[in-house]
């Protein structure tokens, strides 16, 4: 998505939102806010942090992103368009990455041991990615 179609309803559009956006959006998997930083600051070297979290909480509050969190506490962003997919992170590079291959097929609705109906549900793998393997 172009950084011009990025304009928040509601909100003044700056460039600094959009390539949050732009970086979030084009992440292979859900980003933490100093690697949204980092990612802004290759094209605009001067922008602050607290620009980026401030463009992070108003991307969350209008829907345009989600926040991940992840079993260690930690909280990272992605885009909010993308569909049922789970996480796999690196245990050398702490990189995370998007995998569209579901491990477990359980439907909306199935009922497991013990009366419990799944809702939904969200999977994060660990391992070596491909680059430190």
């Amino acid at each position: 998505m172009s950084a011009k179609k990025t304009a928040l309803p509601g909100q003044r559009q700056t460039p600094q939102r959009a390539l949050v956006y732009q970086v979030i959006e084009s992440a292979q998997g859900p980003l933490t806010v100093p690697e949204i930083h980092e990612g802004v600051k290759n094209k605009m070297p001067k922008t602050g942090i607290a620009t980026i979290y401030r463009a992070v909480k108003l991307l969350l509050d209008s829907g345009w992103i989600r926040s991940v969190k992840l079993p260690t506490g930690e909280t990272r962003y992605e885009s909010a368009k993308l569909g049922h997919h789970h996480h796999f992170q690196c245990r050398t590079c702490n990189q995370v990455f998007d995998i569209s291959h579901c491990p477990m097929s359980m439907p909306s609705g199935s009922e497991i041991p013990g009366g419990y109906i799944v809702i939904d549900h969200e999977i994060t793998m660990y391992g070596l990615c491909p680059r430190c393997r």
